[in-house]
């Protein structure tokens, strides 16, 4: 069942990106963050992302992924994985309609998986000089598995926003805040991120993210801090 969910999930976010794909204008970037301690503690984290934008027409499409895992001499304490797609359609200068898809696999958070998606109206609320910002609304739905047998269904609503700041040629600031209410549980997301080039294609990316969730199986908190330095590889 779990290996058929996740195979539903991979295709959706294949069929919401598919527009142009086979055109030019596809941007890709890759990253890559390792962190390791010895001494009285020893310990290794191993942060990957790889994402994928292209803009075809008054098409945008994005596919990510993120992997996060850390482990100690003894076992591992952290692994998650990240799955999501989004298109978007511009009818207007500042007015769009967008669809999102996501799968989460975190194996500490009391869940086997979850899958959200959305789909909404979105409107550029600010473009001064090398400052926007875009925020987002719409209805979805969210399925998760929970690591005690048993599966939540229910209906979402989404709010999101995203400021991006370009605060010179070769250094961008952009916060990305979302907020998918449910009705068992809401989920409420920060990534807050600054990457400046380092030379040519790469670049160094410091990233803070805050995830709070509502409603969750006894023994977990709710929420999850997560920092990270990452070099950025773009092609």
């Amino acid at each position: 069942m779990k290996k058929t969910t996740i195979a539903m999930a991979m295709a959706g976010l294949f069929l919401i990106s598919m527009p142009g794909w086979a055109e030019d204008g596809a941007k890709a970037a890759a990253e890559l963050g390792l962190v390791t301690t010895t001494g009285n503690t020893e310990t290794q984290t191993l942060r990957g992302k790889l994402g994928v934008t292209h803009q075809h027409g008054k098409w945008q499409n994005s596919s990510n992924f993120e992997s996060l895992k850390t482990s100690d001499q003894n076992a591992t304490t952290a692994e998650k994985y990240l799955l999501d797609g989004k298109s978007e359609y511009r009818f207007s200068e500042h007015n769009y309609a967008f669809a999102t898809l996501q799968y989460e696999d975190d194996r500490f958070s009391g869940y086997d998986y979850r899958i959200q998606g959305s789909a909404g109206y979105g409107r550029r609320l600010l473009h001064h000089g090398t400052v926007t910002l875009d925020a987002e609304t719409g209805p979805g739905a969210r399925s998760s598995k929970l690591s005690a047998n048993g599966t939540e269904n229910e209906l979402t609503w989404r709010l999101a926003g995203l400021l991006a700041w370009d605060v010179s040629k070769t250094a961008k600031f952009t916060e990305n805040l979302s907020a998918d209410f449910g009705q068992d549980a809401s989920i409420v997301k920060s990534v807050t991120a600054l990457q400046a080039q380092v030379a040519g294609s790469l670049a160094m990316k410091l990233t803070y993210t805050v995830k709070y969730t509502s409603d969750v199986p006894v023994g977990i908190k709710k929420t999850d801090t997560e920092s990270a330095v990452t070099l950025v590889y773009g092609f």
